[in-house]
């Protein structure tokens, strides 16, 4: 499975001239579009990071994620499955449409779209909170006195206000996509719910003490992988690392505060522990439920239908 995408050059910032961005906000089609390095590169950057969940559909690297983690595991390939598993240590038996393969990607997917659905409830039911974008549109206009709009002095007289006008040569927040934001409410983000729902679905399945072997990075201009040096890699760090990434790559983009994507990723995180204790109640093996770490470190048990802390 290659790592390597088509990967932009630096230096492209969309939407920092006024006119640019008031004909995006009237739905204008763009006129501009991202540049590519000519080759392929591994994701060693935020830009290159943030082109990446530009193009991914919801759980697309978690079910990547998946795929590659199903074949690791020791010389019975399953020491990388939850120690809670039945069919850990198994040899006749094997999970499959039960606490297997099959029902971990399935899950990935469920968990995915109800966390899109509670994401898109807090969207537009609840909060209806403006995108970067538009932020940055109407703190132009009133620091350019052309209207008056209600916003904190301490946002309007920041360093970070400063920075932007020397930068763009505006108070536009600049887009790493040249259509901009999308058109829906910015909090909580998608992405991110997606993420916390699917890191949990992964951590609910795999042994989070697992250490990757041979693990690798990439170098810094992405054009190579390297061995990785250092403390041993877990695979729940790992998968939480995962989340983080793609949960803020969506703000390198422009497209969201950062406040979204971190009450995204608990969004998404209730979300599947609640998918998780539904299911719990119908499998017949007999096991002793999920068990998984919280991104804040917590430690909790579901089994029966019910989800507590241990």
């Amino acid at each position: 499975m290659d790592q390597r995408f088509s990967v932009p050059t630096p230096g492209q910032n969309f939407l920092i001239g006024f006119e640019d961005w008031l004909a995006c906000q009237r739905g204008a089609r763009t006129k501009t579009a991202v540049r590519f390095n000519a080759e392929p590169r591994y994701i060693a950057t935020y830009r290159s990071l943030a082109e990446y969940v530009h193009r991914d559909f919801s759980f697309q690297p978690f079910m990547h994620a998946a795929l590659i983690i199903l074949r690791m595991g020791g010389e019975r390939g399953d020491d990388v499955l939850s120690p809670t598993n039945p069919y850990r240590g198994s040899s006749t038996q094997f999970g499959d449409i039960t606490l297997g393969n099959k029902n971990l990607l399935t899950l990935l997917a469920q968990a995915s779209l109800l966390a899109q659905k509670a994401s898109y409830y807090q969207k537009w039911q609840v909060h209806r909170r403006a995108r970067p974008e538009t932020v940055g549109g109407r703190i132009d206009v009133h620091l350019s006195g052309r209207k008056s709009y209600d916003t904190n002095p301490a946002i309007l007289h920041s360093d970070a206000m400063a920075r932007t006008k020397e930068m763009n040569g505006s108070y536009l927040l600049s887009m790493a996509y040249p259509e901009g934001c999308p058109t829906h409410p910015s909090y909580p983000a998608a992405h991110a719910a997606n993420a916390g729902a699917c890191a949990t679905i992964l951590k609910a399945f795999v042994n989070e003490s697992y250490k990757i072997p041979q693990p690798v990075e990439a170098s810094a201009d992405g054009s190579r992988l390297e061995p990785r040096r250092g403390d041993a890699l877990l695979l729940g760090d790992e998968i939480d690392k995962l989340a983080s990434n793609i949960a803020l790559a969506r703000d390198a983009a422009g497209v969201h505060f950062r406040s979204d994507s971190i009450s995204g990723l608990t969004l998404g995180e209730d979300v599947a522990i609640g998918l998780l204790a539904d299911y719990s109640r119908t499998y017949s093996e007999r096991f002793d439920g999920f068990a998984l770490t919280r991104f804040d470190g917590a430690r909790v048990r579901i089994s029966g239908g019910v989800a507590q802390s241990w």
